[in-house]
C-alpha cells in the first residue's frame, strides 16, 4: 500500500508548473527564478513524482530506471540546450510499490528517462540533483474525470513525503506563438477563466474546460489538450481543506500560459 512507502509524517504540497519553452532550462527568466524560489521554500521531499505533458502512453506507465537519462525531446534549439544533463537518481523499488498500489495495471518502464517537462524545471528547483525522480505517464484515452480519479489514487504519496509535480501549460498553442506582441485575447480569456476556477476550487468546471469559454477559444488554446491534462491529475491529488497559491500568472510567446499552482 502507498501509505507504507516510508514513515514521513507531514503532507507534502503538490504543484502544477507551466513549463513553457525548453529554453527555460538555460535562461534566467522570471519563471526560472520562481522555480528556484519554490525549491528553496518547499519542504525537502523524499522523492519526486512528475506527470509531464511529454509522456503519453496507452495505459499507465512509471519510470523504473535507477539513473534515468535526460531526454532532449525537441528540435531546432541551440547546442547548449542539448548539452544539458540532469543526472538525478531514480528509485526502482518505489516505482514498483506505486505500480502495485494503483487500481489499474501500471507498466514499470526501466528504459524511459526524464523528458524536458520534468528536467527543465527540476534543474532549477533542485540543482543538486540528489532527490530521486520518477515519472508517471499520461493516458490520453482517459477522460479528464478519469485522469482526475487516477490523481486521487496518488494522493497518499503526499503523506509520505513525496512531491507530486504536474508539468504542462494552461494555454499551449505552438502554431501561433510569436516572439513579440501581447498575449492573444483568447489566451488571456482562457487563462483568466481557469485562474478563477482554481481560486474557487471548482475542479469540476476545469475538467469540463470546453464549457468555460466558447468552443472556438477552447480549440485555439488547446489544439490538442496534452498540456492541460497534467493539471487534471494534479487536481485529483488535492485536498479540499488546503490553500491554493498561484504563481507565474502571465503568458509567454503570446500563446503559452505559464500559470503555476501550489496546493498545500
Amino acid at each position: 500500500m502507498l501509505e507504507r512507502l516510508n514513515n514521513a509524517s507531514s503532507r507534502m504540497p503538490a504543484i502544477f508548473v507551466g513549463h513553457g519553452s525548453p529554453m527555460n532550462a538555460i535562461e534566467e527568466t522570471t519563471y526560472t527564478r520562481q522555480w528556484q524560489q519554490w525549491g528553496q521554500r518547499l519542504p525537502a521531499p523524499k522523492a519526486i513524482l512528475v506527470v509531464s505533458a511529454h509522456w503519453l502512453t496507452y495505459g499507465t506507465a512509471i519510470t523504473g530506471a535507477a539513473m534515468p537519462e535526460t531526454i532532449h525531446d525537441f528540435g531546432g534549439f541551440p547546442a547548449k540546450l542539448y548539452a544539458q544533463q540532469y543526472k538525478v537518481p531514480g528509485n526502482p523499488e518505489l516505482a514498483q510499490q506505486i505500480a502495485a498500489a494503483l487500481e489499474q495495471p501500471v507498466t514499470v518502464d526501466e528504459q524511459r528517462g526524464l523528458d524536458h517537462g520534468a528536467w527543465s524545471v527540476l534543474m532549477h528547483m533542485y540543482p543538486d540533483a540528489d532527490i530521486p525522480v520518477l515519472q508517471l505517464s499520461i493516458d490520453p484515452r482517459l477522460t479528464p474525470q478519469q485522469q482526475y480519479a487516477l490523481g486521487r489514487q496518488l494522493r497518499p504519496l503526499r503523506e509520505q513525503g513525496i512531491l507530486i509535480v504536474a508539468s504542462g501549460n494552461v494555454v499551449h498553442n505552438l502554431r501561433v506563438m510569436r516572439f513579440d506582441g501581447p498575449a492573444y485575447p483568447w489566451a488571456q480569456e482562457f487563462t483568466e477563466a481557469i485562474t478563477q476556477k482554481l481560486q474557487e476550487g471548482d475542479d469540476a468546471a476545469i475538467l469540463n474546460y470546453q464549457h468555460l469559454v466558447s468552443p472556438q477559444v477552447a480549440q485555439m488554446c488547446h489544439p490538442t489538450d496534452d498540456h492541460l491534462q497534467p493539471l487534471f491529475y494534479l487536481l485529483g491529488a488535492g485536498y479540499d481543506d488546503e490553500p491554493r497559491q498561484l504563481f507565474n500568472n502571465s503568458i509567454d510567446l503570446r500563446a503559452i500560459a505559464m500559470l503555476s499552482l501550489q496546493m498545500g
